[in-house]
């Protein structure tokens, strides 16, 4: 597992990061949040043989495995509460593929995100939040916390529900510590003046800002008060990725996975439903976002310790390399009018694309026939590849 490079951290960072690799804050013991989001994997799942199949990470519980692919725990501190906006007749903001974590509770999605995985029997697997309590107050950091939150130190009888906020919120702050977001990729190194690209990696930037139309979404140019670009604008969108056949949560037995194999991820119109009757509700517009999953940042999007490595994209990890998922944004409308289910002779990316998962909400606008060369798509990519961290010159 890989270790992220101390950036001098303040108090409440090095909490967090000490929660963040803490393998003893699982049950069994095991599972840390950087088990599934490794510093040398850009924050995301760091095992090739994973990702090179299902793409999904068995929980604590190595026989159960969540339905979602792990993704980048990084530069995603700016992501707003989840909301409407009417404008543009979208929402944006929240955490997860789904955006469950809406941050409407503690008025900051990262928190409630983090306090996500410690509960779920799918992952960390603890069955309270006492429990993780207990586990730091254990560990040998548990001064730190009450370094931290002195007027609230640790309390595991009578303040579990505050203790357990404040762990949340530590995580958080380490998540949006200059050790997790350095910006000190070469396209930051680019922005600043002090590297040129190489012409392709140039041509590719060309073109993810236009022919492709990638920053539609991924936006790649400065904020208004110079802030460097996150490479998303934290909405939601469904690609028409297919389904991933290997997805193990396929196989998680009825108590887990009521639908077996007919199981169907609806991502954001899915968490929608279950707002019926909830404040605010938004259950009038699951319809409408059935499909969508929230477009992630691409920063970092290549990093993994060797090129050999794989590592898997999409919400379901479906695609392989980026440029399979080049390819398929570039060529999904273009190659046949069906889907690869209806032709003697399926060669997924080469003369068809599988069925969507949900066929509802594609977005059909922004990418599907987009006449990039095969060239071009390598462009992109090796664009794309500029933006991960640690560039040296």
């Amino acid at each position: 597992m890989g270790t992220a490079v101390a950036q001098g951290l303040s108090d409440i960072e090095e909490l967090g990061e000490k929660l963040f690799f803490d393998q003893d804050l699982s049950t069994p013991p095991g599972q840390s949040c950087a088990t599934c989001h490794d510093p040398a994997w850009g924050f995301t799942g760091p095992d090739h043989d994973i990702n090179n199949a299902g793409a999904v990470y068995p929980g604590a519980i190595h026989t159960r495995f969540g339905n979602r692919k792990p993704p980048t725990s990084a530069y995603g501190g700016d992501s707003p509460v989840l909301d409407y906006n009417v404008n543009d007749d979208v929402f944006i903001g929240g955490m997860f593929w789904d955006g469950r974590a809406t941050g409407l509770t503690l008025g900051d999605p990262l928190a409630e995100q983090a306090m996500g995985p410690f509960l779920n029997p799918l992952e960390q697997n603890n069955p309270n939040a006492r429990l993780v309590c207990i586990k730091v107050r254990n560990s040998d950091y548990a001064y730190l916390f009450n370094e931290v939150y002195p007027d609230t130190p640790l309390d595991c009888v009578k303040d579990v529900e505050g203790t357990y906020e404040r762990i949340a919120r530590s995580i958080a702050a380490y998540e949006r510590s200059s050790e997790v977001n350095p910006f000190s990729s070469k396209y930051d190194a680019y922005l600043k003046g002090t590297i040129d690209l190489t012409v392709d990696e140039a041509k590719g930037l060309e073109l993810f800002e236009g022919k492709a139309k990638c920053s539609a979404c991924h936006i790649s140019e400065n904020g208004p008060n110079g802030e460097p670009p996150l490479f998303t604008d934290f909405t939601y969108d469904n690609l028409g990725i297919p389904k991933n056949p290997e997805n193990p949560f396929y196989s998680m037995p009825p108590h887990f996975n009521p639908d077996g194999m007919d199981w169907v991820d609806y991502g954001l119109g899915g968490f929608l439903a279950t707002t019926l009757d909830k404040t605010p509700d938004y259950s009038g517009m699951a319809d409408d976002n059935m499909g969508k999953h929230k477009v992630p940042t691409l920063r970092n999007v290549d990093k993994r310790p060797d090129e050999d490595y794989v590592k898997a994209y999409g919400h379901n990890g479906y695609f392989k390399s980026l440029k399979d998922i080049v390819h398929f944004y570039n060529t999904r409308d273009a190659l046949n009018p069906n889907s690869c289910e209806d032709i003697n002779d399926p060669s997924p990316g080469v003369n068809c694309w599988p069925a969507p998962e949900v066929d509802a909400n594609v977005n059909d606008v922004e990418l599907g026939n987009l006449g990039l060369t095969d060239k071009e798509e390598d462009q992109i990519v090796a664009f794309m590849m500029t933006l991960s961290d640690g560039y040296e010159p």
